[in-house]
């Protein structure tokens, strides 16, 4: 909210230090400040002198920040939401126990990765959609020019050869740009999030798979008493997976050392009243 009064209020103040069409001043300032913080850079409304040029520099850079807010806030609060009443759904019936096996991850209590990139995708479509409806008949534009500025829009492209000219036009850009760009940048972090998934089940499986060596198990020996334990064997594996680093395993194994207070390798009540009183 701040981010957009400031912008606002040196749009109106130095009005003049701006070139482009004109609408209603406080529409235009409120407009030009979304365009500005979603990057789209249409280019029907611009910095003409050394101050706002300075400014609007200033005003891109700090708007990444706030651009990384939003999109941690609006868009994963829909998809929450959707997440949520599909996960309300699954009951033991067979048709959910088909739909928890492909859609539902019920052991992390969350929906698969690939149906929320489907989700991100979905409004992405649906933005575009809408998009399309609304510039046909707030601008007067054919369907196609309306498609091609929804979808220029949408990915923050922003061409210039095309933009909202109306009151009515760029009161629906400041709510409609906000979504769909944020939308946007979510689908792209799902579809990372799904590669990054991919691999490292990969990882994961291949380890698995592995036979283990002896230098396997002199690496997995952490007393060094020739032998592994069942604990030991599964640290080892994390350790392969990427799961776990050896800084990490370290920092476990002080905490402990701290807590035994007897030196006994193990942890008793009398340790941890002991480690209560200090």
């Amino acid at each position: 909210i701040i981010y957009a009064i400031i912008g606002m209020v040196i749009y109106l103040l130095t009005r003049e230090s701006f070139k482009g069409e004109e609408t209603f001043k406080p529409i235009d300032a409120l407009y030009f400040t979304v365009v500005t913080l979603c990057t789209i850079g249409y280019g029907d409304i611009v910095p003409n002198t050394t101050f706002t040029k300075l400014f609007t520099c200033g005003f891109i850079l700090i708007g990444f920040g706030f651009v990384d807010i939003l999109l941690s806030g609006l868009v994963t609060y829909v998809l929450d939401r959707q997440e949520a009443v599909l996960l309300s759904t699954v009951d033991e019936n067979r048709f959910n126990a088909m739909f928890r096996t492909y859609m539902i991850d019920t052991a992390k209590g969350r929906m698969r990765i690939r149906i929320k990139v489907g989700l991100a995708l979905a409004v992405v479509i649906g933005c575009i959609a809408i998009g399309t409806m609304a510039v046909h008949f707030l601008e007067g534009t054919s369907w196609v020019d309306s498609f091609y500025l929804s979808v220029t829009s949408v990915t923050t492209v922003g061409y210039g050869d095309y933009a909202f000219t109306t009151v009515k036009g760029r009161c629906f850009a400041i709510i409609w740009l906000l979504v769909s760009t944020l939308a946007v940048a979510r689908a792209f972090l799902y579809l990372t999030e799904l590669r990054i998934d991919k691999r490292n089940r990969k990882i994961a499986k291949w380890v698995l798979q592995k036979k283990m060596t002896v230098g396997d198990l002199v690496a997995a020996d952490l007393d060094h008493d020739g032998s592994i334990s069942k604990s030991e064997y599964v640290i080892y594996k994390l350790k392969e997976m990427g799961k776990i680093a050896e800084k990490d395993i370290l920092q476990i194994c002080n905490q402990f050392d701290m807590l035994d207070r007897g030196n006994c390798g193990k942890l008793t009540v009398a340790d941890l009243m002991e480690s209560e009183t200090d």
